[in-house]
């Protein structure tokens, strides 16, 4: 009976089954099945020649980190901006609850009294004021404080805040005039261009005779707001344009 007779076992059994040998007599054999290995199939394709599929998408996780970053970053960006504004208001409010004094002794202590930040606002506000008459008061305070027989710490600490603010007052008042003439000059200069019939020809004639500054890039950026602010789309994008062309003849 065991003519021979190989037989292949697996995990499961089934049964028997009588089998003929050479011998011509029939044995019983167990029944066995032999499990095959079967692969789930996969719906996403393993080739793609064509790139159909795109890229694989890898870095899940990252991309998550950076969308939370991005949404960070643009609640801070909105923090900042609500923070200008309140800034921005608070300026304006304080502007303009101050009373100008009408004297130049009272204007010097308006001047003490004035936030740092705001000292180049009030000279430009207030220039017309600031003449010969009111540095001649503010020189006669400093000469009665340095020759003062007797001083008080009040009165050192105040010579201090003078002489400080008649350096700062002067310094401010020469760079603001200075700017007033770049100012004039950079009017003079874009009226050129706009009225020009060709305005590269005429960039570059001013790039020889040294009339393309920073001044009129400030005076084009103020005309840039201004449009932007009326809600003049085409005006700001021209003048941006021109911006752009200024200061490529600048640099060149």
């Amino acid at each position: 009976m065991n003519d021979r007779l190989h037989i292949c076992w697996a995990t499961i059994f089934l049964g028997w089954k009588l089998v003929k040998c050479r011998s011509k007599v029939f044995v019983s054999v167990p029944i066995v099945l032999i499990p095959v290995a079967r692969t789930r199939h996969s719906r996403v394709p393993t080739k793609d020649p064509e790139g159909l599929y795109g890229p694989p998408q890898t870095g899940h996780l990252a991309r998550r980190e950076i969308k939370r970053r991005l949404e960070k970053d643009a609640e801070f960006r909105e923090a900042l901006e609500q923070q200008a504004i309140e800034e921005k208001q608070r300026r304006h409010a304080l502007r303009q609850s101050r009373v100008i004094p009408d004297t130049p002794e009272k204007l010097i202590d308006y001047f003490l009294d004035t936030e740092a930040q705001e000292v180049e606002f009030e000279i430009a506000r207030l220039r017309p004021r600031l003449n010969q008459k009111f540095f001649s008061q503010l020189q006669f305070e400093l000469g009665q404080l340095r020759f003062a027989v007797s001083k008080t710490e009040e009165m050192e600490d105040r010579l201090i805040e003078l002489e400080a603010l008649q350096k700062a007052l002067q310094e401010g008042t020469e760079a603001y005039d200075k700017m007033q003439g770049e100012l004039v000059k950079a009017k003079k200069s874009l009226t050129k261009i706009l009225t020009s019939t060709d305005i590269k020809a005429t960039l570059l004639e001013m790039v020889e005779q040294n009339e393309l500054n920073r001044s009129l890039l400030t005076l084009l950026d103020e005309n840039i707001a201004s449009a932007n602010q009326g809600k003049q789309k085409e005006a700001a994008a021209f003048m941006e344009k021109l911006r752009a062309a200024v200061l490529k003849y600048m640099t060149v």
